[in-house]
């Protein structure tokens, strides 16, 4: 069968080419990005839950910053450590934002500087 496009003649045969390209968003699930407050300690383990389930976390701590920032410090901590138990990642952003991501989800902070081996820092 011969197809006429744009003033040239392609040939087509029985056969379609194709490639198959899997798809990560359906083999991984629907990623939700949350913009949540953190109003005090209770709310940490509602976050953790977050994270945990494949969430990314816009968390506004300014309330809490303004009213305590002990309890801020403390609430930090523990997503922190939540963040470096299951792979994911944590940032600041701002000084009212905290960026809280799971594993599949890293948080570029620019490029970063060369690893040196022991013998290079001695000289």
């Amino acid at each position: 069968m011969v197809f006429k496009i744009f003033g040239k003649n392609e040939e087509m045969e029985g056969e379609e080419e194709y490639i198959e390209i899997e798809s990560l968003g359906e083999s991984m699930g629907k990623t939700h990005i949350r913009i949540e407050n953190l109003n005090d300690y209770r709310d940490v383990e509602k976050i953790q839950k977050l994270v945990r389930e494949g969430n990314i976390v816009f968390l506004k701590i300014r309330k809490i910053k303004e009213r305590d920032l002990g309890e801020l410090k403390r609430c930090v901590e523990r997503l922190r450590k939540t963040a470096i138990a299951s792979n994911g990642d944590i940032i600041g952003v701002d000084e009212d934002f905290l960026i809280i991501t799971p594993s599949f989800a890293k948080i570029y902070r620019g490029e970063q500087a060369p690893q040196h081996t022991e013998e290079q820092q001695r000289f």
